[in-house]
């Protein structure tokens, strides 16, 4: 039964982008995992939380985009040996220092940033509304995200733009 009022064959570049997405959210997951767990120094207490509170997060979004691919009437891709092959992201050492980890985890905010926004101009181009929605929110969340490891890896003798916005 088609439920969607949309054609298969349009949405497989959607299914395309979103499995590459899911890819990349596992291998982005895992690291998240493993820097929780391998985190040392004076940070360690602040990174631990922040780190946990971020893997839950990818899990949920991992469930997401996978429900989202099997509502758009596709399989998701599900051997972490793909998610390896098409994933945009890389593994990283346990060695990392939490500056190391911080730096790592801000690039691989904008690979995902990137490709949510792949994601979208697919989606766009179908009019599929549903994935606009859902990847549309994630952007927000990792952006914030993002400001919040920049905001923690800078000294706090650095400012913001001093320029004032008037309107």
């Amino acid at each position: 039964m088609n439920y969607l009022n949309m054609k298969d064959e349009k949405l497989i570049p959607v299914v395309m982008e979103l499995n590459s997405l899911l890819a990349d959210y596992n291998i982005y997951y895992q690291k998240l995992r493993s820097f929780h767990w391998n985190v040392l120094g004076k940070n360690f207490f602040d990174l631990h939380i922040q780190f946990e509170d971020m893997y839950n997060d990818a899990k949920v979004k991992i469930d997401a985009i996978a429900e989202r691919i099997l509502t758009l009437r596709h399989h998701p891709v599900s051997n972490f040996s793909d998610y390896l092959k098409i994933s945009s992201i890389e593994e990283a050492s346990v060695l990392a220092t939490d500056q190391e980890m911080v730096e790592i985890l801000l690039n691989d905010h904008k690979t995902i940033l990137a490709q949510m926004t792949d994601v979208i101009s697919k989606s766009e181009k179908v009019g599929d509304e549903g994935t606009i929605d859902l990847i549309g929110a994630y952007i927000r969340e990792l952006e914030k995200s993002s400001w919040m490891l920049n905001a923690w890896s800078k000294s706090t003798d650095e400012q913001l733009k001093k320029d004032e916005i008037k309107s």
